[in-house]
């Protein structure tokens, strides 16, 4: 709580145009409040759908505060975050990706081709969705653009789904497991080696699929 309220002090003196860090200020005081899981809620579906505050703040305001809860508030985060990813999915998917190629051709000008850039990034997509949703979902690749995309690239929606129930359980419950195991000293942990953990299990799953297909390969002839 001390941590928070000396940010608060902190984000009253930021430059008014500092709206980014007044935003995450504003968002990470809810954890101590009698709405921190209601705001980590609120937070969890609107992040995946315009929201550029990562809901891992919150995870970790609120565990921080009640440990013994953590591995509740990450699995909790995880279900209302796919829930939001799946509607920003949807929302991508009633654009449309002809619809969005069809406005960049609008307004490409000479040498600025859009639509083609457009259109290749969601051939991408499609090529290469499982690692695009996983690496999202996973690491702080931002999950909204890439359930947006989801959506406009028309890949499967249940795929789209049931790898984000994998990857952001393993983000958001991961945190909370270790809060839940070792307190305050998780938050350093965290801090610190997140990003390095997240690099070496999107590594070891790339290793992992790269066997399963040269065994598929081997025993299928």
């Amino acid at each position: 709580m001390t941590d928070n309220i000396a940010k608060q002090a902190t984000a009253d003196k930021l430059p008014w145009w500092h709206l980014h860090k007044r935003l995450y200020n504003w968002v990470v005081h809810w954890a101590d409040t009698k709405y921190g899981v209601l705001a980590l809620i609120i937070l969890a579906i609107t992040e995946p759908i315009c929201v550029p505050i990562p809901a891992d703040v919150l995870v970790l305001g609120l565990s921080l505060g009640k440990p013994k809860r953590a591995l509740r508030y990450g699995l909790l985060c995880s279900v209302f975050s796919v829930l939001g990813g799946t509607i920003a999915f949807s929302l991508g998917l009633a654009i449309g990706g002809e619809n969005v190629i069809a406005f960049l051709e609008q307004i490409s000008v000479g040498p600025l081709h859009f639509a083609e850039k457009a259109q290749w990034a969601l051939d991408l997509y499609k090529k290469w969705d499982f690692w695009a949703i996983a690496i999202s979902a996973l690491t702080p690749v931002p999950y909204m653009l890439f359930s947006w995309l989801g959506g406009m690239a028309d890949v499967s929606l249940v795929k789209f789904v049931a790898i984000s129930i994998v990857f952001r359980t393993m983000r958001f419950g991961s945190e909370g497991l270790l809060f839940y195991l070792l307190g305050e000293k998780a938050r350093k942990l965290i801090e610190k080696y997140f990003n390095i953990a997240t690099v070496v299990v999107i590594l070891l799953l790339v290793i992992v699929v790269f066997i399963i297909k040269k065994l598929g390969h081997a025993f299928g002839g």
